[in-house]
């Protein structure tokens, strides 16, 4: 999964495709590059973000997914906000990407059972202005887990079947830099819960402080997010969302060769 951010404020890339047009171009090659699927967004999630509104979310990224669906590309909305979602989908959207796991917003799992589109149920205790006041934990793993249940179930209680849905176990969100490793090495057991597993650590902070690279060294981040998503890939996951697709590309193909395993 490719990561299209429409934003001026992403952490990794805020404000280099603001513009439709430059966002357009950068998914199309990301796509050439190999991404099997663009995740589109419109509003920065990284530590410390504030909300904005739906208007300007929807400006930024409905012309994008129209462009790129109109391309042939397979998009999904990375979005919080039912609305949103709903405008994407009228645009071609097919994956509902929504961190919050349908908890930002009461009317987003509706909104989803009624479309054909899946969606990605992330793990959030809190929006992203009090990214780690929430990051409280006996035992993260099993609190992670617990959690994710409930959100299919909440699912389900819409009218979402487990074949419609992927969680995230949601790295970096509202986890301190072992706690995302923690959750990292429990990859199998959410795998085991049923639905698909989407992983995404690219260029995240736990990241940087594993290796002491600084938050402008992207060569050094988007290698260590490859070597994450080879090891996520082994784990079982369905999928990663990455900002550098050809060292994730790399990286995977490696570690098929490793295990004797055909592209």
């Amino acid at each position: 999964m490719g990561i299209v951010n429409v934003t001026p404020d992403s952490f990794s890339d805020g404000g280099r495709f603001l513009d439709p047009a430059a966002a357009v171009t950068h998914g199309l090659t990301l796509l050439a590059q190999g991404a099997a699927i663009l995740d589109v967004g419109g509003e920065s999630t990284r530590p410390g973000a504030a909300r904005v509104p739906v208007e300007v979310e929807q400006e930024r990224v409905v012309p994008v997914i129209h462009a790129l669906v109109e391309s042939g590309a397979r998009v999904s909305i990375d979005t919080m906000n039912a609305s949103t979602a709903a405008a994407a989908i009228a645009a071609g959207a097919r994956i509902v990407n929504d961190v919050s796991g349908g908890l930002a917003d009461p009317a987003m799992l509706d909104v989803v059972a009624d479309s054909p589109a899946d969606i990605v149920l992330g793990h959030w205790r809190g929006p992203s202005d009090q990214m780690y006041a929430a990051a409280q934990y006996r035992d993260v793993r099993r609190e992670v887990m617990s959690e994710l249940i409930g959100r299919i179930e909440a699912a389900a209680a819409a009218g979402i079947p487990p074949t419609r849905i992927v969680l995230d176990p949601g790295i970096g969100f509202a986890k301190r830099a072992e706690q995302n490793w923690d959750v990292l090495r429990s990859l199998r057991e959410l795998d085991g819960l049923g639905p698909r597993l989407l992983v995404g650590t690219s260029r995240k902070r736990f990241l940087r402080d594993a290796i002491g690279a600084e938050p402008e060294d992207t060569a050094r981040l988007d290698l260590a997010t490859a070597v994450t998503s080879a090891l996520a890939a082994r784990e079982g996951v369905w999928g990663v969302r990455v900002h550098d697709v050809v060292a994730t590309r790399d990286a995977l193909a490696v570690a098929r060769a490793w295990r004797g395993v055909s592209a």
